[in-house]
């Protein structure tokens, strides 16, 4: 049984021009121990659905239905109260952009202190222990605890961060885009230590990225979103190796290949299209190279190709006609 699943989440937010539709019937489930990466462009709802799951979406939105099950319970049915006991206890997220994340005029001590003390009703001598043994187990000596996040580099910001989505020993960990604006080497210094905290404290963990080759290298699977909807799912082995869905295919090859020619990658023409008016069919098929008549009227389901390997693309399941 998944310890986190989610099924046919729908979500919306209200805007002067209509109702924006950011996640649209997106399913997928997480292990114990196990890591899953959710992937596409900026605006593909990636956020909206770990804001979900968190339910800490903005006054706009709102959940219209599906659910989200974790140990038995669903959290999209629990009053706000009950959702406080979830938060950071059992689940917490990693924000994306670290500096706009932390209070910039407190002392990063006292803000990794404080869910501890909300949530654990311990004093103030036990909460700076275990604030010390968190920036110890990131990296971070115990001492930099009375600095002020401008104090350190975004690297240690981010850092500063992962120790505080940890403060509560939660059995799940969402990792929103955790190495944005940071250099190459930093962000490989991230993700190992990502990897290691998973792999020490028995993390379940979803990773949410644009960029696939994170996803590669530190999770178990992978599910890729386009314009609100799950458009493939599966092993990263297979979805990296052996994609079945055009945009899937896009997104890889738009990023160099350093062991190739030197060409410039290739790109993804044209735009995410209005959520408040997405097209008939199959939303990518306005930029899809292989769309046909049928992309146009009917929207693909999401269809199990063998091996739990997913896609919701006509072109797996129909034969093409014109």
């Amino acid at each position: 049984m998944p310890l986190l699943e989610v099924k046919d989440l729908q979500v919306a937010f209200t805007t002067s021009e209509g109702d924006v539709h950011a996640v649209d019937g997106v399913s997928f489930s997480l292990g114990e121990g196990e890591s899953l990466g959710l992937a596409g462009e900026s605006g593909c709802g990636k956020t909206t659905a770990a804001l979900s799951i968190m339910r800490l979406l903005p006054k706009n939105g709102r959940i219209v239905s599906g659910s989200i099950n974790y140990q038995g319970y669903d959290l999209t049915k629990l009053r706000d109260a009950q959702m406080r006991t979830i938060r950071w206890q059992h689940i917490s997220i990693i924000f994306q952009g670290a500096m706009n994340a932390l209070n910039p005029v407190r002392r990063i001590g006292a803000q990794i202190a404080e869910p501890i003390k909300l949530h654990e009703g311990v004093d103030d001598e036990v909460a700076n222990k275990r604030v010390g043994e968190l920036l110890e187990l990131v990296g971070i000596h115990k001492d930099r605890a009375a600095d002020y996040p401008h104090e350190f580099s975004g690297g240690m910001r981010q850092r500063v961060m992962i120790a505080m989505a940890l403060a509560c020993n939660p059995k799940v960990v969402i990792a929103d885009e955790p190495v944005t604006a940071l250099d190459v080497m930093i962000q490989a210094q991230i993700l190992e230590l990502l990897e290691r905290l998973k792999r020490e404290l028995g993390l379940s963990m979803i990773l949410i990225s644009h960029d696939l080759s994170v996803m590669a290298e530190t999770c178990d699977s992978m599910a890729i979103m386009y314009a609100g909807k799950m458009v493939e799912t599966g092993s990263v082995r297979d979805v990296y190796k052996n994609a079945k869905h055009p945009y899937t295919k896009d997104l890889i090859a738009a990023f160099p290949d350093i062991k190739g020619a030197r060409v410039l990658p290739a790109y993804i023409p044209g735009d995410i299209p209005s959520l408040v008016h997405p097209p008939q069919g199959c939303r990518f098929h306005p930029r899809c190279k292989f769309a046909w008549s049928l992309c146009e009227q009917e929207e693909p389901a999401l269809v199990d190709l063998g091996g739990g390997h997913c896609a919701a693309c006509h072109l797996n399941t129909t034969e093409r006609r014109e």
